[in-house]
Formats: C-alpha cells, sequence, structure tokens
C-alpha cells in the first residue's frame, strides 16, 4: 500500500505588502529585511477571512486536481499554528463549508514542521488501511497575530498615506524582526491510497525536543496565565512570534540536513539520487545554508518565499503546488520535503512522483 498525492491546491490572499510599503511603519528598509531573510513581499488575509477561508479554495482546487468530490474524502488533516478559534480549532469548521459530512477531522500543531507531521499522519492511517483518501491542509492567518493599530494596517495597504504616530512607529519596530517574516496563505494536497505502482511516499522521519522549545514561541496567551489572554499581550506585542533567529538558524541548518542525509540512508538511498528538495520557506538564508551543507546545486532545490513570506504550516504544499505546475519534477522523480519549526518540532519526507 503507497500513499499518493493526486492532487495539490493553494491559496494566496490578495492583500500584499511588500518591504517598501513596511518601511512607512516601522524603522527598516528592502535592503535590511531582504539581506535577513530573503523576503521582498508577503500577502495578508481581510479581516474577515478566517484559516479555515484560506483553506477552502486550496482544497477545492485540490480536490478538482484529484477528480474527486468533498464526499470521496474519509479524513480531514487541517496543520495550522493560527486556528479561527483556540478551540475547536479549524478542521470542524473546514469540514463545514467543504461539506464533507461526518468524516473525521482534527488541527495539529506542530507550526512550521506542521505539513511534514500531517503527512506522516496521513500515511500511518492509509496504510493502516482504515481510510482511502485523505484531505492535507496546512493554512495560516499570521495577520491575526500582528499587533498594529488600524492606522499602521491602511498605511501598509495603501489605503492611507499617513502619517503614522511616533507611538505607532516605536511600537511596530518593537516586532519588526518578526513581523516581516510571516505571510498568510494555504495549501493542501489530496492523498490516496494506491495498491501498485512505485509512486507514494517512500518514508517519514520526525523529531522533537522540547528542551529548545522557547527558541520559536510565544510567551503569553494560554493556560500557564490568568486569564487566557490579556489586553496588555497584545499591547506588548508578546501575542506575535518570538524567534531567537541565530540560535534557531544554527538549530535549522544543523539538523534539517542532518534528517535528510538519515530518511535518505535509512532507505539505502543517496543524496545523488534526490531530484528536488522543498524545505520549509521559513528564512531563505536559513534554506541556502541548508543547501549548502547538502552540498546541492540550485536545480535541486525549490524556493518561494521571496513572494509570500513565511507561511508556516502552508510553506511546502504551496510550493510543491507551484513545482508541479512549473513542470519541475516528471514521474519517478523523488522529492523530499523536509521542514523544522517551534517544539522545536523537525522531519523530513520522501516522495516518489
Amino acid at each position: 500500500m503507497r500513499s499518493v498525492i493526486t492532487g495539490t491546491g493553494m491559496y494566496i490572499p490578495e492583500a500584499s505588502v511588500d518591504n517598501h510599503a513596511l518601511a512607512q511603519i516601522m524603522d527598516t528598509s528592502d535592503e535590511w529585511i531582504q539581506v535577513r531573510t530573503g523576503i521582498e513581499k508577503r500577502q495578508y488575509a481581510a479581516p474577515d477571512q478566517a484559516t479555515s477561508d484560506l483553506a477552502v479554495p486550496a482544497c477545492r482546487q485540490a480536490l478538482e486536481n484529484a477528480g474527486l468530490l468533498p464526499s470521496d474524502i474519509d479524513y480531514l488533516i487541517v496543520a495550522t499554528m493560527t486556528p479561527d478559534y483556540f478551540f475547536p480549532g479549524s478542521a470542524p469548521f473546514l469540514q463545514r463549508k467543504l461539506g464533507l459530512e461526518h468524516v473525521p477531522c482534527l488541527d495539529i500543531r506542530q507550526q512550521c514542521a506542521g505539513f511534514v507531521y500531517a503527512m506522516q499522519l496521513a500515511d500511518a492511517l492509509i496504510r493502516s488501511g482504515q481510510y482511502k483518501r485523505v484531505l492535507v491542509v496546512g493554512a495560516e492567518v499570521h495577520a491575526s497575530l500582528v499587533p498594529w493599530s488600524e492606522t499602521s494596517w491602511n498605511i501598509a495597504l495603501g489605503r492611507e498615506d499617513g502619517p503614522i504616530s511616533d507611538e505607532d512607529y516605536e511600537r511596530n519596530t518593537g516586532t519588526r524582526d518578526r513581523v516581516v517574516l510571516f505571510g498568510d496563505g494555504a495549501g493542501a494536497v489530496v492523498v490516496e491510497a494506491r495498491e501498485n505502482g512505485d509512486a507514494g511516499i517512500v518514508d517519514c522521519l520526525l523529531h522533537t525536543n522540547g528542551d529548545e522549545a522557547e527558541r520559536l514561541w510565544t510567551k503569553s496567551s494560554g493556560s500557564a496565565f490568568r486569564p487566557y489572554i490579556r489586553q496588555d499581550m497584545i499591547d506588548s506585542g508578546d501575542i506575535t512570534p518570538i524567534v531567537e533567529g541565530r540560535k534557531v538558524y544554527a538549530l535549522a541548518v544543523t539538523h534539517m540536513p542532518q534528517v535528510t542525509r538519515d530518511i535518505l540512508e535509512k532507505n539505502g538511498l543517496s543524496l545523488d539520487d534526490l531530484d528536488l528538495v522543498i524545505f520549509h520557506q521559513a528564512n531563505l538564508r536559513i534554506n541556502e545554508g541548508v543547501q549548502k551543507r547538502l552540498g546541492l546545486p540550485d536545480d535541486k532545490v525549490f524556493n518561494n518565499i521571496q513572494k509570500y513570506g513565511n507561511t508556516t504550516a502552508g510553506t511546502i504544499p504551496i510550493a510543491y503546488h507551484e513545482v508541479l505546475e512549473q513542470g519541475l519534477v516528471k514521474p519517478g522523480d523523488l522529492v523530499a520535503f523536509v521542514g523544522l519549526g517551534s517544539g522545536l518540532n523537525w522531519g523530513a519526507v520522501l516522495y516518489r512522483c
């Protein structure tokens, strides 16, 4: 039994904010952001769009590409760190919006490693024989964590010319190193059971190290606080993800190459057998560092963070959809999906096209 991706889809919201727009509301510049991250712009969801709303068109496109109807799906997995609500998350709302009647569904909270963890779960469900068609989606609305005033939003989105108050400018600058990284979007795949053929998930290899949990996290809101969330947490920017940039870089360029080598070795393969690698799109400089340590040529690595920013659980499925659209892989090619994120969680999925 093999777990085969039979359809992919993606959705990126319309509102685009480039680095020059950010420079109008905080102390930054296009050069400052690109040197550190490689990001040129990012898209944000509208105020009335929740994570499940972004997931809907991505899932519908994946279903259409797979030649399936919603009624054909028998399990739904939503990977997200920005659920519609604290509970029950996003999956039940997405299930309802897609018309997946009584299909079991769940959210997983593995952040930037969410898609590789979701694929391991989908593969296990299919190999168990209990389910035949699993819909997996990674979706995020990071805009909900951005502590900007209405004026700051309007200036960034080009709806107002300003000026911005000194108070807003200072506060926005205080979360600059985090906010410039993230964008909103959704990517989806349909994973189906196949009895014959070589195509499908070859293997999955996952790791977690809780000792590094505070390297990338939100240090406010949650059951560790009474009440769960307070206004001062929002005002201080503590609800936005905190990234220990240098430490996360060091962890990423260590663990991501190693897990790539390990999963290949486990399956009797080498780096020469890989046709393409899609890293989680957290930071272009991280991906360049991982690529260098693996000794991979540019034509074996795909990046699109430049135009979308870090869409967390959405980055890999969005990238894979674009890879297929651009004809960058062919049947029989071996692809590695590799992610690392908060937890600390990291892992790799080997996939035969």
